[in-house]
């Protein structure tokens, strides 16, 4: 497959960066760390909904899954807390179902498991979750406002992670068209994934700034023959990593019979090869890199939670095999 972004996808992530630069999300972090958790930035939400891009995949906008991933890739490289991937699909979701939500409520998605749903990041922040789930022929809806969650301890510093409880007597239950269990499972696994990735190239760019400018021996690190190909072999994670996001994400616009594998092979990869590009970008910063205050360990922490989310390196590549 032949494939590129369009001009007008680069410069949507283009203007997502510039905006997410003025509006430092790791900044925001950094100021509350140490005596509270972090939030959703009112801004950004009402950035997000102003710009259409919580209702970036309606049939009103018509937006695509390959304008969210570069859209998620910028969002993941900056540390967002906005769960934009995640409400942007649960927005398309509670959109063809007919469920009225306001134009700058976030909602979250997860998939049943007993009482309670899969992971949610920000579930606090959210107006609500909705979930789906799978039993026997029929699948279902749960439309969830302000649910009891059950709050997870992750490494994650710059996001927050909830299990919703499902138990809620008064949600409404809608039946689903056949296949959108599947769809929204692929959707978030992708997803995560190219969050994990935008984390990846900030790291990159991160690692190679450091190599150019610390010097041992009197010269540059970067001269050294080992952190060159450890910068190399990070660059070539990356890249590789975003082709086949970007493919994922176009099957996840057309639809096709190859959905599933599509989005498991690229989840696989690219979570791997994200989690490979922190371990590298820690080994070339060295001391320095195991400070708290460096921005290194936050983004690898991101990483970390991005891989075990949504399906693992080892789930996806079972289901290939399966």
């Amino acid at each position: 497959m032949d494939f590129g972004i369009s001009p007008e996808q680069e410069q949507l992530a283009a203007a997502e960066r510039t905006w997410l630069q003025r509006h430092d999300p790791i900044a925001r972090v950094r100021a509350t760390l140490d005596h509270a958790p972090v939030t959703v930035d009112p801004a950004a939400v009402e950035h997000a909904a102003q710009s259409g891009l919580l209702a970036l995949l309606t049939e009103d906008m018509g937006g695509s899954h390959v304008d969210l991933a570069v859209l998620g890739e910028e969002h993941g490289r900056a540390a967002s807390s906005l769960p934009l991937a995640d409400a942007a699909v649960a927005a398309a979701v509670l959109d063809r179902l007919g469920v009225d939500v306001g134009d700058d409520e976030l909602w979250g998605l997860t998939r049943t498991a007993g009482e309670l749903g899969s992971p949610v990041p920000m579930a606090a922040d959210l107006a609500g979750v909705l979930a789906v789930e799978h039993t026997g022929d029929a699948e279902t809806a749960i439309v969830l406002r302000r649910p009891e969650l059950v709050p997870m301890s992750t490494l994650d510093l710059t996001r927050s992670w909830s299990r919703p409880k499902l138990n809620d007597t008064g949600a409404q239950r809608i039946p689903l068209p056949t296949g959108t269990v599947a769809a929204v499972r692929d959707a978030l696994a992708v997803h995560r994934a190219i969050d994990a990735l935008g984390a990846a190239a900030r790291l990159v760019d991160m690692t190679v700034e450091y190599a150019g400018q610390r010097h041992q021996f009197g010269v540059p690190i970067g001269s050294f023959q080992a952190v060159k190909h450890h910068c190399a072999n990070m660059t070539l994670r990356v890249e590789a990593g975003r082709s086949v996001l970007w493919a994922a994400a176009l099957a996840l616009d057309t639809d096709g019979p190859e959905r599933s594998r599509t989005a498991s092979a690229a989840a696989a990869y690219a979570k791997a090869a994200a989690t490979e590009v922190a371990g590298l970008a820690l080994q070339v910063h060295g001391g320095i890199g195991f400070t708290w205050e460096h921005d290194l360990h936050l983004l690898l922490r991101r990483i970390k939670v991005d891989a075990a989310m949504d399906g693992t390196v080892t789930e996806h590549r079972a289901a290939l095999v399966a």
